[in-house]
């Protein structure tokens, strides 16, 4: 019984020393490699720090593209979901109160053209990213407003759309702030 506990406690100070020491300073070096630095990847305009690439933001002004909902009102301190299922009345009425306000300013569009990630929040509540579908259907609301070519705003989705990590994992993306701030950079 001895030699188990005497083996026991050289796995755990093993281990402490490889998960508590030496794994952090690892990921803390490869974060120094990435953009960033490993602070993340700041978004300045005109010498000013606008934003986070990796923190969504709020969007609610028409000429602007929209990220998706925010259970969390995209307060990082408080990053969580609303826990609110689809059987739920509140979350059902804070869909259906997203899908009245989208198509309010899209009438072109039909409930059936929006896409999920546009009326639900995320998780984290912090999605920086949309689909590229979701920047599409935005597209001629925000030229519109803005009184400028649909084609230019379609160009400027295109350029900002970001395919899969590697070409292999997860989906094509499309940052949202770092789209309204080349949309502003247009004038």
């Amino acid at each position: 019984m001895k030699s188990n506990i005497l083996k026991s406690i050289r796995i755990t100070l093993v281990l402490t020393v490889i998960l508590c020491v030496i794994y952090p300073v690892f990921i803390m070096f490869a974060g120094k490699l990435s953009k960033g630095k490993g602070d993340g990847e700041t978004i300045v305009v005109n010498g000013k720090v606008v934003g986070y690439a990796n923190v969504g933001q709020s969007f609610t002004e028409p000429q602007y593209f929209w990220g998706r909902p925010s259970a969390v009102s995209y307060n990082a301190a408080g990053s969580a979901g609303s826990n609110k299922g689809p059987s739920n009345p509140d979350y059902l009425k804070d869909v259906s109160n997203r899908i009245d306000t989208l198509l309010k300013y899209h009438p072109y569009l039909k409930r059936s053209d929006i896409p999920a990630e546009m009326v639900t929040a995320s998780g984290s509540g912090l999605d920086p990213d949309i689909s590229p579908e979701a920047a599409t259907i935005q597209i001629k609301r925000v030229a519109a407003y803005r009184k400028i070519d649909e084609g230019k705003v379609e160009e400027l989705v295109k350029n900002h759309t970001e395919g899969p990590l590697l070409g292999l994992f997860g989906p094509s993306k499309v940052n949202v702030l770092k789209l309204n701030v080349a949309l502003d950079a247009l004038k």
